[in-house]
């Protein structure tokens, strides 16, 4: 299908229902449907949003334009969880159409106060001659679940600024509400502004956040800032940035900058360098939320815009990431994944032994959807490492350059090819005897997390059926492995399924 600027922006609602579950039917038989991530039922899923903890459930929206996988009319999708891994679909949460979210409910966040959860986020609209207006919007969600939008909290883009204004993060401070926004000032350079508010609803623009970065891409989308251990962390996602050595790989990046907590009465953010948070292929636009418990929990959209997947053909595209926990450790934010996840784990294989230049299967070591722990050490060899989803003609390899200090994912064999412009390889630093990979595998992704979090990778993969095996190798020389596997029983799924008709209910 060709996609126009009208087909784009055509509301669910006006499609027939024999249509929708059509395309539900074609997504449906995809061989790459994810089995514990959340997806979306049909077209195209991006920005997680409103990431929250209310009425003693997790929340997690996302961006999702449901007739196909492009980029047309936002509407906000509804996910909750009790436990972070079991998901049940509700359905749709904002639906574009007001005055000031005519052409798309985009991203923004969520707070709780006086028992309702309040969510803001970008209203996109176009005029006639398709310029674009963005509104600060709000909308309430009650403890039924019911959602009921405001008028918008700001209407209008302050002095200095383009009309690229969104992505509004809310938090809570010395009782006050705080948002910071995405911002280009009109020299088409990007930075985050700060506005302020006593009640979510009156909100009163504080002025520009001031970072060491006056020229770092000309975009920065999707803002969150929180304090952690003691520091003030700014996530954010900037456009613009040209490729540097093994850094800045993809079309656009998502990274933060680690300083002083911010000092709100100034706006100043006291801080070191701008670090990339996933060194692979498919990280955008993350999201964190503080937990009852006190924890940092992210969730990053596995995808970027402006790449065609080889889902797209499917019906669907992208997908987000498994929750990490964020922790700060020396000048570095660390990201495991959540200890809840080992719900999942089923049968459980272990493998040793030590690799003499050579490849090695073991035996129970093969499968789709897996999270696997393999540690080298003793390593006298060049490379060494592990392939997974191996075939007769495919494998994603996983390996560790001895020379370069490098941790290397190639996805040159992975399967179906995509994005090679941008390259088939991912590298970056690793300064360590012992090497650590701990894998979280699905039908069409693989996340590794390096040495317990100091440094994560992130990739779709396109595997033919029957690429399911699992080789352990070293070159020139020898190393000693460990490694275990489990199994993941695909119930993360099972909440979507048995509410993968809700969406459509009009």
């Amino acid at each position: 299908m060709e996609w126009t600027r009208e087909s784009r922006y055509t509301k669910m609602e006006d499609v027939s229902q024999e249509d929708l579950e059509i395309l539900k039917n074609k997504v449906d038989a995809s061989p790459w449907r994810q089995s514990y991530h959340i997806q979306p039922e049909t077209g195209l899923l991006n920005d997680p949003n409103g990431f929250s903890y209310f009425n003693g459930e997790y929340h997690l929206f996302y961006q999702w334009f449901p007739l196909g996988p492009v980029h047309g009319l936002k509407y906000w999708y509804h996910t909750k969880s009790e436990d972070l891994v079991h998901w049940e679909n509700v359905g749709v949460g904002i639906t574009p159409g007001d005055y000031f979210d005519s052409h798309g409910a985009y991203s923004g966040s969520a707070i709780e106060h006086d028992d309702k959860l309040y969510l803001m986020y970008t209203g996109n609209t176009r005029d006639e001659n398709w310029v674009r207006h963005p509104y600060q919007c709000l909308a309430v969600m009650g403890k039924d679940g019911s959602i009921l939008k405001a008028s918008p909290a700001i209407d209008e883009v302050p002095e200095g600024y383009t009309d690229h204004f969104r992505d509004p993060k809310v938090w809570k401070e010395d009782d006050r509400f705080w948002s910071v926004i995405g911002a280009q000032r009109t020299d088409e350079t990007g930075c985050v502004v700060l506005y302020s508010s006593t009640d979510l609803i009156h909100w009163q623009f504080e002025g520009e956040l001031k970072t060491k970065l006056d020229s770092f891409g000309y975009m920065w989308e999707c803002p969150d800032y929180f304090e952690q251990d003691g520091h003030g962390v700014l996530i954010f996602s900037p456009q613009g940035i040209e490729p540097q050595d093994d850094s800045y790989q993809n079309i656009y990046q998502s990274g933060y900058l680690l300083g002083k907590p911010l000092n709100l009465d100034d706006r100043l953010f006291e801080h070191k360098e701008f670090n990339e948070l996933d060194c692979g292929f498919d990280f955008y636009a993350p999201q964190t939320m503080e937990d009852p418990s006190g924890r940092r929990i992210l969730v990053g959209w596995m995808g970027l815009p402006e790449i065609e997947y080889p889902t797209d053909e499917h019906g669907w595209a992208h997908c987000l990431t498994i929750p990490r926990e964020l922790t700060v450790k020396g000048n570095k934010l660390i990201q495991q994944p959540i200890h809840e996840l080992a719900i999942l784990r089923g049968k459980e294989e272990k493998a040793t032994g030590i690799l003499r230049d050579e490849t090695r299967t073991f035996e129970g070591f093969n499968g789709v959807t897996y999270e696997m722990i393999s540690e080298f050490d003793n390593v006298d060899a060049s490379e060494f490492g592990v392939e997974i989803r191996t075939g007769e003609t495919e494998r994603t390899v996983i390996s560790y350059d001895d020379a370069a200090r490098k941790v290397v994912v190639d996805r040159s064999e992975s399967g179906e090819a995509f994005a090679e412009k941008y390259g088939t390889t991912r590298k970056c630093k690793v300064e360590s005897g012992k090497i650590k990979f701990h894998l979280f595998v699905d039908v069409s992704s693989v996340e590794l997390f390096v040495n317990d979090g100091e440094e994560v990778f992130t990739c779709r993969i396109f595997p033919g059926e029957g690429s399911d095996g699992i080789r352990f190798f070293a070159k020139e020389g020898t190393a000693r492995f460990e490694a275990v596997k489990w199994d993941f029983q695909a119930e993360m799924g099972k909440g979507s399924e048995a509410n993968g008709h809700a969406v459509f209910n009009r």
